[in-house]
Formats: structure tokens, sequence, C-alpha cells
């Protein structure tokens, strides 16, 4: 067991290390976690056997679920809604007429059969979240004309119809007849979208009306809520994937307490979901078997995204007005990445005959995909003057607070404060700070200039956050029953010029200290020093 988990660990340090490098010349990570993969699989240099197609569906479907769980939590809906209706309608009629046409040409071109043609242009039909997503957030690209929102929505919601479309066409294939397909799509739409705004709405209601008494509980409890959304609408036929992501995207812009921890715990486990998934299904490949796949392969990934998906996107954008060269970026941000292939895996498991190597066909097909369209989609953006130089790919996404551009302080206003009394345009603040509320007992007000402050306020200020910490160093000190601090007053204690203490924690508050506040036992105090 050890010698696995040390294996486990180099293949993460080793992907954490080279995204770095990776990124800097301008290829998705994501393809650093395929080729790991096939280099410690059985054609590679490790040589590790591994051809189990079903443990690697389940593992793969369990790294999804979680990667659209926070796709959906982390879709701003407002900055969404003037795109909401074009997003959808490429999510879903989008993804079906990619899949036809795909399917013709498969039927005509590579001589396969209609039902297999069909089969391979639905399992390629969507296009890949984690890869959009890591290009857009990498790369800092905030496209215009609401584009970020809008591939956001449709790569995060896409996946579904997709899913829906090889299973149905996978049991055509197992002789169903189509006298099934409407309770099959019933159970789908209906239990995933039931499911996933059920367990969303009664989640945030629970968040909002109850406290946590451990800091890790909500976690825990969402961690949860994202299985259960999956999980419960699967057992009835439904669609899990869409569920989970309307869950996520209820939740996400949902008031609820903690987000902030929500998004660092999530962005950790998706990010560890993805290199787990990309490596899997890397190592399940066989790039000897390749060779044999790569001419059919190739023409479909070339006519994919040339062809395809170009017409379903005009098709599709066009009656909306949307300009050429935005229509254009949007044609080629249609990547195929690992849902693509999770799908195909379910054409190896299934019982329905395929005279086509469809799993390696898939994978090849994104291989080129995540290579050449996502480390072309920044030059192209640029090149196509589709990229807002003023703005910031987070402010698409709720984790926006995150992105180390914008920290909220508070302010208690105490007997003696130089503030009480003052309206807040006589206060002097630095230019890049800005009061946005007051908290007055139990109220809360949104300030202007002539809102007079009161003794006892709380007020609540927005600036800019600090990013270059390389100079700063923060250290804890707690103070036991013996520690010679206790029951001192901050100004009497003796610390070197270059330290400050800027924070005390006690027990579950935090506050800034003056030279009068009093240290008591139990506190842990928060000290700032330079390196």
């Amino acid at each position: 067991m050890e010698k696995y988990l040390l294996i486990v660990s180099l293949i993460c340090i080793i992907s954490v290390v080279c995204s770095k490098l990776f990124a800097r010349f301008g290829i998705p990570a994501l393809l650093l976690f395929l080729a790991l993969g096939m280099l410690m699989g059985s054609d590679g240099i490790a040589g590790i056997s591994f051809d189990d197609y079903g443990l690697t569906e389940h593992i793969c479907s369990a790294a999804l679920l979680f990667i659209m769980f926070y796709g959906g939590f982390g879709t701003n809906w407002d900055a969404a809604k003037p795109v909401a209706v074009k997003s959808i309608l490429l999510s879903t009629f989008g993804v079906i007429l990619t899949a036809l046409i795909t399917g013709v040409f498969c039927y005509f071109v590579l001589r396969t059969s209609l039902l297999e043609g069909l089969l391979i242009g639905a399992v390629l039909g969507s296009t890949d979240a984690a890869s959009v997503f890591s290009i857009l957030r990498g790369k800092k690209l905030n496209l215009t004309g609401g584009l970020a929102s809008l591939l956001e929505i449709e790569s995060g919601s896409n996946d579904p119809i997709a899913y829906m479309l090889t299973i149905i066409i996978l049991g055509l294939m197992q002789g169903n007849g189509a006298a099934s397909l409407p309770l099959l799509l019933f159970k789908q739409i209906f239990f995933g979208l039931a499911f996933g705004a059920a367990i969303g709405c009664a989640t945030a209601f629970l968040m909002k009306k109850f406290s946590f008494h451990s800091n890790g509980m909500h976690l825990i409890l969402v961690f949860a809520v994202a299985i259960s959304a999956y999980s419960m609408p699967v057992l009835l036929g439904g669609n899990g994937f869409l569920s989970v992501y309307i869950a996520g995207i209820i939740l996400g812009n949902s008031a609820i307490s903690d987000k902030i921890e929500l998004v660092h715990f999530f962005d950790g486990l998706t990010g560890i979901m993805q290199i787990l998934l990309f490596f899997t299904l890397g190592l399940l490949s066989f790039p000897s078997q390749m060779l044999l796949i790569l001419p059919s392969a190739a023409l479909i990934a070339l006519f994919l995204t040339l062809v395809a998906r170009p017409l379903a996107v005009f098709a599709i954008l066009t009656p909306f007005k949307v300009p050429f060269r935005q229509q254009l970026l949007v044609s080629w941000a249609g990547l195929r990445g690992a849902a693509s292939i999770v799908f195909a895996i379910a054409t190896v498991v299934s019982p329905a005959y395929t005279k086509n190597d469809i799993f390696h066909i898939a994978f090849f097909v994104c291989l080129l995909s995540v290579a050449i369209q996502g480390s072309l989609l920044p030059l192209l953006s640029r090149r196509l003057g589709l990229i807002e130089k003023d703005c910031n790919v987070f402010r698409t996404f709720n984790d926006y607070q995150d992105a180390k551009e914008l920290n909220l302080i508070e302010v208690r206003l105490s007997e003696g404060h130089p503030w009480v009394g003052q309206t807040l345009s006589d206060i002097s603040m630095p230019k890049d700070m800005l009061a946005v509320m007051v908290k007055r007992e139990g109220e809360t007000l949104i300030p202007n200039g002539s809102t007079r402050i009161r003794l006892s306020d709380s007020i609540i200020i927005s600036c800019s956050s600090y990013t270059d910490n390389s100079n700063v160093n923060l250290s804890e000190v707690f103070l036991d029953k013996d520690h010679p601090w206790v029951n001192q007053p901050v100004n009497n204690i003796s610390l070197p010029d270059s330290s400050l203490i800027v924070m005390v924690r006690r027990g579950q508050e935090n506050f800034i200290p003056d030279g009068n506040s009093m240290l008591k036992k139990g506190d842990t105090l928060i000290l700032c020093s330079d390196v």
C-alpha cells in the first residue's frame, strides 16, 4: 500500500509543479494529467496494467459530479442572466445539432452504421467545462459581450444532454423500442431538474437557518449534498449530472454563510478530481491502439471543430444577431474533454455492439482538442479583439471575492473614536477605500456622504487586497496560563521593532487590538513581521 501512496503523491506533485510550466507556454495543464496517465499505463514507461472500464466509469463519474457541482456553484447568475437564453440553447439544441451533424458525417464518410455514427456524435457532442474554466481562469480572459459567461453556462450545463443522448442511442442499439423514449426522456429531465432544485433549495434554507458549532461541518454538509444530488435522481432513472449542476447553481447564488471557505474547499477538491479524472483516463488508454483509429479520429476531430460545431453555433446565435467574430470564437471554444471520454466508456461497458473503438476515438479527439484548440484560444481571442482589458474574468464567477481584488473590513466605533458624530463626507479615507455598509442596533444601512456615524456603529469598508506578500510573515502566539503576556495591555508588551500584533483571536471572536487592549489566557495573537 505504501508504494501506491508514494506513486499517488509523486503524481500529484509532478502535476502541480509542471502545470506552472505548461501555463507559461499556453498549454492547458489538463493535457499534462492525460500525458502522465499514458506514460504510467500499459504502453508507457511504468507499464501499469489497467483495463477495468467499469471501475474507471465509477471513478470518473464521481470526479465529474464534483467538477459539475463546483461549475454550478461558481456560476454568477446575475452576470449570466443576459446570455442565459443563448447559453441554454447552445447547451441543449447545440449539442443535439452537433451530434446529428457529426453522426451523419460518420455514416456517409467513415461508413459506420447510422446509430453508431450518431453514438459517436453524442459522445463528442458536449464541450468540456473543466477545460474551458481552466483556460478562462488560468489566462484571466474576460471576453467582451458576455462571452465568458456564455461559455461558462454552456460548457457547465451541456454534459447532461450529451449523456442523455448517449444513453438513448445505446438503448436503441440494444433493441429497446422507440416507444420507451418518451418515458426515458421524462425521467432524465424531470428527475434531474426536480431533485437538483429541491436539494439545492433545502440545503440553502438549512444553512441560512442553522449555524454549526464546528467550522468544518458546513463543508461536510455541502460535500454530502453534492453526492446526494447526483445519486438520488440516478436511482430513479434521472440525470444526475443535471441535478448536481442545478443544486450547485442554487447554492452558489444563495446568501449562505462561509461561502469563501466553501470556494477554497471545492477549488482544491475539484483540482484533485481533475488530476484523478484525466490521469485515470490516460492510464486506461492504449497509445498503441490509437494508430489503428488515427485516420478516422483525425477526420472526426477536424470535421467537429471546423464544420459541426460552427454550424450548430451559427444556427443558434445568428437569430440573436451575435457579431460574426463572437460566433467564430464560441465555435472555436467548443473544447472536447474528459466528459466525452467518460461517456465513451459507457459504450464499452454497455451490452450494445459497436464496430469501432469509440473509447480511443473519443480519447484522441479530446487530446487534439485540448492541445490545439485550448492552446490557441487565448491567441484567437486577442486576434479577434474580444478581450476586455479593463475587466477581470472572475466577475463572471461567484468566487470573485476570492480573486484577491477586494477585501471587506469592519471598524467598530467605541467611546472616544474620532469618527463618532461625523458624517462620512467629513471623514478622510484613502481614495481606494469606501464605506459600503453601516451596522446599527441590529439594522443594516447602505450609507451615503450625509450619513452621520454614531457611537457603537460598525462600518464595513471595502479596500483592495494586498497580494504581494513576499516580505510579510504572519505567525501565531498562543497565551497559556503561564505566559508572561497574560493580563497585560498591548502597550506593555515588548516586541521587536519589526513586529506588530495585528489581530487577537479570543474564542469565536477576532478583533484588532489597540494599546489598551488587555490580553487574556487562551488568546491567540497574530503577529506580522518582515521577512
